[in-house]
């Protein structure tokens, strides 16, 4: 069988390997020091893939060990993947600390040659992975991001492959079935603070909160706070029609277990990869997080923070209309109240604000939306605390 013709279709396998071949470099090595010749690898079959890392950087060496379990995961499956390591490395004894943690193979240690190599695939930064596929399909970008994304489902790193991939995911966003979004091969439940498992079948029909949060986060303790008044409002005054989940960003089981032992709701197991998909899904870049999920599985809200801290249980069930129908009332509630008052036990004028929390000075009872403010010190006012001045 004749070799492709790799310069007539401007590849960068074909750079690659001129590259190499510039510096005299026919072969590869692998972990046990052999040489692995250039004319050995089927490239019509393979995905090969340059890796671009040092051992002096921190990300390279926190990004290595995903990439090595990719690799062994892929290959079990008998997946044609090579990956061939481009040390970055300011010296040799760095280049060869850094291999040692690898399982794949890597060009010889050359500076010149990793310096041709960096310029001609426009490496500023690591770690940087790229694809060298023959069929002219690969993604154009590094591929770490696709690979953090996806893990394994992102093979073989093609246009086509990442197309389906996100597809895929507005699927599930749009698709109108919560256990296709919160269950996934294998793993069938959610977990409870107390260990039990629920199937996500029950969750089907009910409004569900995709709660996106963290222990060691403060903001998210201060929200986790809110939610649960809501919730448990909620489980008291319309049954078990909601309900949250949360999609924990902590760091470890040990914390996760903390965080969601003060939590009377339920959880995705802390190992399980739909943590990572679910913030990929609904484009998650900050914490906390609410997602707001209706009874026909389809998204009412990315904002569900925001409309908890604003109206809390009262804004169920979080729709629009739901959520016009309580500004209107609010309106209604502003236009019957004056615009300013004189309190007999406040000695400024106090004005009509809306506030979307206070503590009231008078009752010392925590108030919302309608409030008398005092423009000249910090002083607030619950309207059903106004005695005027006679």
């Amino acid at each position: 069988m004749s070799k492709p013709d790799y310069q007539a279709t401007n590849l960068p396998l074909w750079d690659f390997l001129t590259i190499l071949a510039s510096e005299g470099v026919d072969f590869l090595l692998s972990g046990e020091e052999d040489k692995v010749t250039l004319s050995s690898f089927d490239y019509e079959k393979t995905t090969i893939c340059l890796f671009f890392s040092a051992n002096w950087c921190r990300p390279c060496q926190s990004f290595t060990p995903k990439l090595v379990q990719l690799y062994n995961m892929l290959r079990t499956m008998g997946k044609e993947l090579e990956i061939v390591f481009i040390s970055l490395d300011h010296d040799e004894d760095g280049f060869n600390a850094h291999f040692e943690t690898m399982p794949w193979l890597t060009v010889p240690f050359d500076v010149n040659l990793h310096k041709k190599l960096r310029e001609r695939f426009h490496v500023v930064r690591i770690p940087f992975l790229v694809p060298l596929n023959l069929d002219g399909q690969s993604v154009e970008e590094d591929l770490i991001g696709l690979i953090e994304d996806f893990g394994e489902d992102a093979f073989p790193f093609t246009k086509k492959r990442r197309e389906e991939l996100k597809a895929i995911d507005d699927s599930k966003r749009q698709g109108g079935k919560i256990d296709q979004l919160l269950a996934r091969p294998g793993r069938d439940y959610v977990v409870a603070s107390d260990g039990g498992k629920v199937l996500v079948s029950k969750l089907i029909g009910k409004t569900v909160g995709l709660y996106f949060g963290a222990h060691w986060c403060p903001p998210c303790r201060a929200f986790t706070a809110q939610l649960v008044e809501a919730y448990n409002q909620l489980l008291s005054s319309r049954g078990d029609c909601f309900e949250v989940v949360l999609v924990s960003s902590d760091r470890d089981q040990k914390e996760f277990d903390v965080n969601i032992s003060g939590m009377p709701w339920l959880a995705l197991p802390f190992e399980d990869r739909t943590r990572q998909d679910l913030c990929r899904i609904f484009n998650i870049k900050a914490i906390p997080a609410l997602v707001l999920i209706g009874p026909d599985g389809k998204p009412i809200s990315t904002n569900g923070k925001n409309i908890i801290t604003l109206y809390g249980a009262k804004a169920f069930p979080f729709t629009q209309s739901s959520i016009e129908e309580i500004e209107e009332s609010l309106r209604k509630e502003g236009d019957s109240l004056p615009t300013q008052i004189q309190d007999i036990k406040h000695q400024h004028v106090l004005k009509l604000d809306m506030a979307k929390s206070y503590v009231c000075n008078y009752c010392e009872r925590q108030g919302k939306f309608w409030a008398f403010s005092c423009d000249a010190c910090d002083y607030d006012l619950h309207p059903t605390c106004v005695e005027e001045a006679s």
